[in-house]
């Protein structure tokens, strides 16, 4: 029985194949993700991973039901396996937002899924760090929420040099076609365009934009020239602040979601260009409005994470660590005798914070040892009575006799 086409087995370390994935990885990523959104003051909510199809269709149309894994379930209703978290976070935030104050700062990390031609850092799941700042219309929530985005970068050894963030305003762009005499009965067209100015061969792009009174090199300029705007003036400043400055930089031809987005957008990409975009987000102020049939109003920033790309960025500039089992200590049991007492010890040990292996049957004393090796442990422990264990540091081959009660204050 084989997995799914764009899925994936998590195995613990050393991998026994180079098409599985390394759960310790995984789990290293999560742990980092966490731990920086905890210091920025975000807290950990999560959702079902089955929700009303509607719930999606309602933020990006019908058309995103081709992507979707989606059925009638047995009560037929129309349900989706969630290809994205922000929708989830909108329906949570209106139903009970009145219990929290304001800003919320939120962040999850959900296994999504969409069914889709899997390519090169794109796979029909993955997991996604996903942070989110509902409730405040000032840049500084933009802002604090790019410095959270790098920071967790940073917090896996990457530097200015390996990543930048390239930063945008759907404002800006609105401004330039008003101003450009664009009909606003084809903004959305004209968008669409810009979206895909670096995927489209020039010529076709010409001709587009030329179709709505615009120039290829007029927009050219535009991107060339990168004049930020008064908000984007205010996060680039406000980022200097930090320290935090050399990690971005303005980039128009970053536009994302044509129909979610609402002012400012900002991409993560490694600086060499070799891999999909990072991570990304921007302000969407209109989605909880929309999700709650107008109930509730509430401006929204955030971005999402995949551990896709990160993962092969992470491998790629060698910063992954060496994910070594963990066993601090293998209790050794050569006398049948005392395995009573050796597991009063192995759990005592265990309930003390250390991680305890021993042999679950009769097993001959150098097949025990060659296990305690096997597994790297730093100590060997052995009851040598009902009262006393002998401790050996297998790094400096120095043995001590305990008390059975005092054996824990001789492990370092």
């Amino acid at each position: 029985m084989e997995r799914l086409p764009g899925f994936r087995d998590f195995y613990p370390e050393p991998l026994p194949h180079t098409d599985v994935w390394s759960c310790d990885a995984r789990q290293y990523i999560f742990e980092k993700w966490r731990t920086t959104a905890k210091r920025y003051g975000f807290r950990e909510y999560d959702g079902p991973p089955l929700e009303p199809l509607d719930l999606f269709t309602t933020k990006s149309g019908g058309e995103i039901v081709g992507q979707l894994y989606n059925f009638k379930d047995k009560g037929d209703r129309e349900v989706s396996l969630r290809p994205e978290m922000t929708p989830t976070l909108a329906r949570m935030v209106a139903a009970h937002e009145r219990n929290y104050k304001k800003p919320i700062k939120w962040f999850a990390i959900p296994q999504l899924f969409r069914y889709e031609r899997q390519q090169k850092g794109r796979l029909r799941e993955h997991f996604q760090f996903n942070a989110d700042l509902v409730g405040e219309t000032d840049p500084a929530a933009d802002a604090e929420l790019i410095a959270l985005l790098i920071d967790t970068l940073r917090a896996f050894g990457l530097t200015a040099e390996d990543f930048v963030i390239r930063l945008s305003s759907r404002n800006a762009w609105q401004d330039f076609f008003k101003h450009g005499g664009g009909d606003t009965a084809h903004e959305y067209n004209f968008f669409q365009i810009i979206d895909k100015l670096e995927r489209t061969a020039p010529e076709e792009s010409e001709k587009k934009l030329a179709a709505m009174g615009f120039s290829r090199a007029a927009i050219n300029a535009f991107i060339e020239q990168g004049e930020p705007t008064a908000e984007l003036k205010y996060i680039l400043n406000n980022l200097a602040a930090r320290g935090l400055r050399d990690f971005v930089k303005i980039d128009y031809q970053v536009i994302r979601g044509l129909a979610y987005y609402t002012g400012v957008v900002f991409e993560a990409f490694d600086r060499k260009g070799e891999f999909r975009a990072i991570a990304g987000g921007g302000r969407y102020d209109n989605l909880v409005k929309l999700i709650s049939g107008d109930k509730v109003n509430l401006p929204a920033l955030g971005f999402g994470m995949g551990d896709v790309v990160l993962l092969e960025l992470l491998k790629a500039r060698g910063l992954l660590p060496k994910f070594d089992a963990t066993t601090d200590v293998f209790v050794l049991v050569e006398d049948e005798a005392l395995r009573p007492v050796s597991l009063k010890l192995v759990h005592d040990l265990r309930a003390a914070g250390y991680a305890v292996e021993y042999p679950l049957t009769p097993a001959k004393p150098d097949k025990q040892f060659k296990r305690a090796q096997d597994l790297k442990v730093a100590y060997t422990a052995r009851m040598d009575s009902d009262s006393y264990v002998r401790i050996r540091n297998l790094k400096t081959r120095e043995e001590v006799v305990a008390g059975v009660s005092d054996a824990a204050n001789h492990l370092d």
